[in-house]
């Protein structure tokens, strides 16, 4: 029916971001075995359990997969899994992780 205003608040992800800020860290992951997991942590003021947790990694994972968790209060934990047929032996580089409050 015509007129009227449209007014939003524009709302992104970094919203919900601790800190709204990313941290990285140098990493140079052991082999990890055919079926084997290897895991580091970064310190990330703020991140508490429950919280949900966004990682990356600088180079190819070769089909292994990242994923990552608030293990403690302000300690994001970082799980490189094989679930390949062989070993796979990543080089260093840089990972990143952006914690978003869970409430």
């Amino acid at each position: 029916p015509g007129g009227g205003t449209l007014a939003a608040t524009q709302i992104g992800i970094h919203t919900f971001a601790v800190g709204q800020v990313q941290v990285t860290g140098t990493w140079n992951p052991a082999e990890v075995a055919a079926g084997a997991k290897v895991s580091t942590t970064l310190t990330v003021s703020g991140a508490s359990l429950g919280d949900f947790v966004m990682v990356s990694f600088s180079l190819d994972l070769q089909e292994l997969t990242l994923t990552g968790y608030v293990s403690a209060t302000n300690t994001v934990e970082v799980v490189l899994a094989n679930l390949t047929g062989a070993a796979v032996n990543l080089a260093s580089g840089t990972l990143a992780t952006i914690v978003l409050k869970s409430a």
